[in-house]
C-alpha cells in the first residue's frame, strides 16, 4: 500500500497520520542480524547525551559516501554500511550510540586472535563521545567448549551456560582484555542464522546495558554523604522544635528547613535522570537474560546468576538512595508545614494583641475628642458672645436704647446651644462617611 501525494493511502480516501510511518517502522528499527559461524563482532558504545548528534551523522554520511552506501536519514536511529569484509552498524539512542562491526573469521584461527583486521575503528574513526562499553564477540561452530578456551578467561568470574535449547553455549568472564574489551564466546551447535543473529544481538545488549545501568552507582555514592548531612541537620532541627517558643526562633528554623529543602530538590533534580535510566537499563538486562533462556552448565555459573550477585546490590543502592531522597523531602515538608502553622498561630496572636491595643487607643482618642469638642464649644461660644457684646456696646454708643450687659447675658445660652448643635451635626456627618 503506497501513499499518494495528497497524503492519503492509495485506493482509500483516508488521510494518514503524520507519525504513522514512524510508528509502523519502529518494530523494524533494530532488526536481528542474520549470521552464521564463524564470525567476529566488535561492538563499541559511546556516551553522547544527544549533544553531538549532528556531527556524528555528518561523519556517518561522509563514511557512507566514501563507501558508496546510502546516506543516513535525518530521523533514522539505525543505519548500516559495508566496511572491509564486513558490515558496520550504527544505532542512535537517547544518551549513547553503538557501533557494531562484524566480519567473517577463518575457522582454523585461534580464539580471539588477530584475525579481525582492517576494522573501522582506526585513526579515521571519529568517536562521538566517551567510550562506555567495548565488546569482542566470536561466533564459532563448535559443539562443545574446547579446554584451551578456558585459559582465555578469568576462572573466578567465568560464566558458561547452554542456550537455544542446547544448540549454543555462551562463555564470558565480564572482564576486559588487553585491548579493553569484554570477551564473549558463542559456540554454535546447530543454530539457524536468525537464532544466531538474535542471540548475538542480545548478548551484546546485555553487556552494554549492564554497564550503563551501573552508571547510577557512582551517582548514589556521591549523593550519600550530602544526604546523610541533611538528615542529621533535620534531626537536630526536629529536636529543637519543642523548645522554641518565640516567633523569631521559629522563623530561623523555618529558614534552615527551606535551605535544606532546596538542597534536597537540587540533589533529586541532578540524579533523577541517572537513577531513572539505571532502572530502565536494569530492566532491559533482565528482559534480555530471560530471552536467552539459559541452562546451567555443570560446574559453572550462568550469566543471570553472576549478574544477579553483582548487579542487584548496585541497583538496590540506587533505589535506596532514591527512596531516601523521597523520604527526606517528605520529612522536610512536614517539618516546614508544622513550623509554618506555629508561626501563623503566633502571628495571629500578635495581630490580636495589636488589634486590642489599637481598639484601646481608639477609645482613648474618642474620649479625648469628646473632651476637646466640649472645650471647643465653650471656647467658640466665648468668642461669639464676646462679639455680640462688642456689637451691643457699639449700638449703645450710637444712642440706641440697648443694654449691652443684658444682651450679652441673654445671648450666652442661645450661643452655647447653637454652637453645640452645629458641632454635633458636623460629627454626625463625619460618622456617616
Amino acid at each position: 500500500m503506497s501513499q499518494s501525494e495528497s497524503g492519503t493511502v492509495s485506493g482509500t480516501q483516508f488521510q494518514e497520520h503524520p507519525l504513522r510511518a514512524t510508528v509502523l517502522g519502529e518494530v523494524h528499527a533494530r532488526p536481528f542480524y542474520l549470521t552464521e559461524a564463524p564470525r567476529g563482532f566488535l561492538h563499541l558504545a559511546f556516551m553522547t547525551n544527544g549533544k553531538s548528534n549532528g556531527d556524528e551523522r555528518a561523519w556517518l554520511n561522509a563514511l557512507c559516501e566514501a563507501r558508496g552506501a546510502p546516506a543516513v536519514s535525518p530521523t533514522a536511529r539505525f543505519h548500516q554500511v559495508p566496511f572491509g569484509r564486513g558490515i558496520l552498524r550504527w544505532e542512535g539512542h537517547s544518551e549513547f550510540s553503538t557501533y557494531t562491526w562484524d566480519s567473517p573469521i577463518a575457522p582454523e584461527s585461534e580464539f580471539f586472535g588477530g584475525d579481525m583486521a582492517d576494522t573501522p575503528f582506526g585513526e579515521a574513526f571519529r568517536a562521538p563521545g566517551p567510550l562506555i562499553a567495548a565488546i569482542r564477540l566470536e561466533l564459532r561452530a563448535q559443539p562443545v567448549v574446547p579446554e584451551t578456551v578456558y585459559a582465555l578467561f578469568d576462572p573466578i568470574s567465568l560464566c558458561v551456560s547452554r542456550t537455544e535449547t542446547g544448540t549454543a553455549r555462551i562463555v564470558t568472564d565480564f572482564k576486559q582484555d588487553g585491548d579493553g574489551r569484554t570477551r564473549v564466546l558463542v559456540l554454535d551447535n546447530g543454530m539457524g542464522q536468525q537464532a544466531a543473529g538474535a542471540l548475538v544481538m542480545r548478548l551484546l545488549e546485555i553487556e552494554t546495558y549492564r554497564t550503563l545501568a551501573l552508571l547510577g552507582l557512582p551517582q548514589a555514592h556521591e549523593c550519600g554523604p550530602e544526604i546523610l548531612e541533611i538528615e542529621e541537620t533535620l534531626t537536630a532541627i526536629s529536636a529543637q522544635l519543642p523548645e522554641t517558643k518565640n516567633i523569631s526562633a521559629n522563623r530561623d528554623l523555618l529558614h534552615q528547613l527551606s535551605r535544606l529543602a532546596t538542597s534536597v530538590e537540587a540533589i533529586a533534580a541532578a540524579s533523577a535522570f541517572r537513577f531513572g535510566a539505571t532502572r530502565a537499563y536494569d530492566e532491559i538486562v533482565a528482559l534480555r537474560l530471560r530471552a536467552i533462556d539459559e541452562e546451567m552448565e555443570p560446574g559453572y555459573s550462568t550469566w543471570a546468576t553472576f549478574l544477579a550477585r553483582r548487579l542487584a546490590p548496585a541497583m538496590r543502592t540506587c533505589q535506596a538512595t532514591e527512596r531516601r531522597l523521597e523520604t527526606l523531602s517528605m520529612r522536610l515538608s512536614r517539618a516546614a508545614s508544622l513550623l509554618r502553622t506555629r508561626v501563623d498561630v503566633e502571628l495571629e496572636e500578635q495581630n490580636r494583641v495589636l488589634l486590642e491595643s489599637m481598639n484601646k487607643r481608639a477609645r482613648l482618642q474618642l474620649r479625648l475628642q469628646q473632651t476637646v469638642e466640649g472645650l471647643s464649644v465653650a471656647a467658640i461660644s466665648y468668642y461669639v458672645v464676646g462679639l455680640i457684646g462688642y456689637s451691643a456696646k457699639g449700638l449703645k454708643s450710637l444712642g440706641l436704647p440697648v443694654e449691652d450687659k443684658l444682651v450679652v447675658a441673654l445671648a450666652v445660652p442661645v450661643v452655647i446651644a447653637g454652637i453645640w448643635w452645629i458641632v454635633r451635626r458636623i460629627r454626625r456627618r463625619h460618622g456617616d462617611v
